[in-house]
């Protein structure tokens, strides 16, 4: 009787056991949630703390760091005690500059540039170092002193230079009157000329190559020379022009002339393979490259010599 009372069927068995383990999940749940927070908590915490460590590394290494651009001169870490006191920046050796302020790397530069025979004359030319603040150099400024005497140096440079333009300048001049002939004169003969020195007398002579030379004393003008200043001192012979072949001459021999430019050269090109040899600037004025200015300008130089 009670084995019957006992006994249960498969389904049943399997009904009993689903039953028993959902009773011993339920009293087990909160257990588990709360082992799987800490853990999770613990986790975070490592995390939030290699994060913190890894952001002061970088941090430390920031505030090391020399930023020689940014006019920061003065590093952060590790600090020095800064004494100013007289120093000269010619003979300063880099512990002078270290207790004055000044960050390793710019006292390399200061090193570099003494090394490479470089002087430091006036207490002004401090200021030029590479990374120098204004702020910084008015705080040096009072303090430094330049003991050597570059006053007597700089004084025999200018002598040496005064004596070397009046040498220069006692170069004998034409007396007015003299005539010179402006497209075959050298450098030499036109620095004669009173108020024409070396500068302006290499200006005429490449011109004058450019040009092929000069026809009119007013083109002058055209190198930003005072014609009528200097027309009583040259005369011009047209015979020595050198002209250009317009049936004969290439692109680029053309366009080298201040007077004819790229489009203008070309048109010259296309009309003598389409329509043969040219005889007269006429024959290009039809042309609206060509305005009547512009023939005129170049007529002096050109030929048509076949």
């Amino acid at each position: 009787m009670l084995k019957d009372f006992l006994y249960y069927t498969k389904t049943e068995r399997q009904g009993i056991i689903v039953l028993v383990v959902l009773i011993l999940g339920v009293y087990a749940a909160p257990e588990l949630f709360a082992f799987f927070t800490r853990a999770e908590d613990t986790g975070c915490t490592k995390n939030e703390k290699a994060d913190q460590e890894y952001n002061d590394f970088i941090s430390s290494l920031r505030e090391t760091k020399p930023h020689p651009k940014s006019g920061h001169s003065f590093p952060s870490t590790p600090q020095r005690e800064i004494k100013l006191t007289m120093f000269d920046p010619n003979t300063a050796d880099s512990t002078t500059f270290l207790s004055l302020g000044l960050p390793p790397w710019m006292i390399k530069n200061i090193l570099h540039y003494r090394h490479k025979q470089g002087k430091f004359r006036h207490p002004e030319d401090f200021r030029k170092i590479y990374g120098l603040t204004e702020e910084q150099y008015q705080t040096l400024h009072p303090y430094i002193q330049i003991t050597e005497d570059f006053s007597s140096k700089d004084k025999d440079t200018i002598r040496l230079l005064t004596v070397q333009s009046i040498q220069r300048d006692t170069l004998v001049k034409y007396q007015p009157g003299t005539v010179v002939s402006l497209n075959s004169a050298d450098t030499t003969e036109l620095k004669k000329i009173p108020g024409v020195g070396s500068t302006i007398a290499r200006m005429i002579v490449n011109y004058r190559e450019r040009l092929g030379g000069f026809c009119r004393i007013e083109q002058l003008q055209e190198i930003h020379l005072k014609a009528e200043r200097l027309r009583p001192w040259f005369s011009i012979d047209t015979d020595q022009i050198h002209r250009i072949n317009l049936n004969k001459a290439g692109m680029e021999r053309m366009m080298r002339h201040p007077y004819i430019n790229y489009y203008q050269a070309k048109v010259i090109i296309e009309y003598r393979k389409k329509k043969g040899i040219l005889k007269s600037l006429k024959q290009l004025s039809l042309y609206e490259e060509f305005t009547p200015i512009d023939l005129e300008r170049i007529e002096p130089y050109i030929c048509y010599n076949k």
